[in-house]
């Protein structure tokens, strides 16, 4: 059989998001926004939602019903058929999708891929923000396939938000961390001066980030008044 090289250990776990300077609001909604893939099958109707830099909400329901959907239109990846959709012209908005870490090369380095992804910065400014999420030392110059999932995640994370975010979009960002990973990520989320909206089915993240639940059931989406225990 052939050697193969060990997967890096890794003994400490931290997520650091910087403080973006502040813009007044409005900076990101939605107004009667109407979207299907077809004209003869609509998704998303008449969604009103306002994202502000103390937004915390989380967004639920079922399999299918345009949860991700509704967050491709926030990034402008589809356009609403109807509806008004607002950006403030300052605003800086990080998405992190599962797409985010099936994108990374793993013959890359997590330094080599900030290198690929961002032109005109130094090693050393990389490595300082690598080092935000716990991808230090030979962690941050070996190549990725020899991470594990969750420390891929973190370089995703850090690749996602380089730009500073005033708004941290996010689907399922608990998926291949570990329970200390995610503890690591709820305290940097807490502390995080930016807007965030996620989309999630977690009930420990939900519970300790966000302050509101809004779920999408018959092509609408609504504010819950009460937790996510209530929720479910």
């Amino acid at each position: 059989m052939k050697n193969v090289e060990q997967i890096i250990d890794d003994p400490t776990v931290i997520f650091i998001f910087k403080e973006p300077e502040i813009l007044r609001p409005p900076i990101m909604k939605i107004d009667d926004g109407t979207f299907g893939y077809t004209k003869d099958s609509i998704l998303l109707k008449n969604i009103n939602l306002r994202i502000d830099m103390e937004t915390r909400t989380a967004i639920v329901g079922g399999n299918g019903v345009g949860k991700t959907t509704l967050l491709k239109i926030l990034k402008g990846d589809l356009e609403l058929h109807d509806g008004f959709i607002y950006r403030h012209n300052r605003l800086r908005v990080s998405y992190f999708t599962q797409t985010h870490i099936d994108s990374l090369d793993l013959r890359l380095s997590p330094l080599e891929q900030m290198i690929e992804n961002y032109k005109g910065f130094s090693s050393e400014a990389f490595r300082n923000h690598l080092g935000s999420f716990g991808v230090t030392g030979d962690m941050a110059l070996r190549p990725m396939y020899l991470l594990s999932g969750g420390q891929k995640s973190r370089v995703a994370f850090a690749i996602a938000v380089w730009t500073n975010p005033h708004i941290m979009i996010m689907d399922e960002p608990s998926n291949h961390l570990d329970l200390d990973a995610i503890n690591a990520l709820i305290i940097a989320l807490r502390n995080y001066q930016g807007g965030i909206l996620m989309v999630s089915h977690d009930q420990h993240l939900i519970s300790s980030v966000c302050t509101e639940i809004m779920y999408v059931k018959n092509n609408r989406l609504k504010r819950f008044k009460g937790n996510f225990e209530g929720y479910k």
